[in-house]
């Protein structure tokens, strides 16, 4: 599961930089759970075509990653989010302490940005 959903991400991220034909069958493939036969009778190409296909995208979205970041980026302004809403919620901590804690946090947000 956690592999598709990295796909997901990095199709989000990046997907616009594959060709047409690259999106259509990566998009078959992990967002519409199509198999490697099905695309491949669709589109009128070999199973084996498809398939390099689907991994060529991969690495080819891998490398944007390797490049960018944005998707690391995206995760952990979504985590610092995460902590901020926690902190919200917790009614032991003092104004102080929590005022310090998320100046700390959107400053570490704002320089991801």
């Amino acid at each position: 599961m956690e592999k598709i959903v990295e796909q997901g991400l990095l199709y989000d991220f990046y997907g616009e930089l594959l060709t047409q034909h690259q999106q259509k069958i990566y998009e078959d493939a992990v967002y519409n759970d199509l198999s490697i036969s099905e695309i491949a009778e669709m589109q009128g190409i070999s199973r084996q075509g498809v398939h390099d296909l689907i991994k060529r995208c991969n690495r080819i979205l891998e490398e944007y990653e390797s490049k960018l970041h944005l998707v690391k980026r995206f995760n952990d302004i979504k985590d610092k989010v995460r902590q901020m809403n926690e902190l919200a919620e917790d009614e032991s901590a003092g104004q102080g302490c929590l005022r310090e804690k998320i100046r700390q946090l959107t400053g570490e947000i704002l320089e991801a940005l």
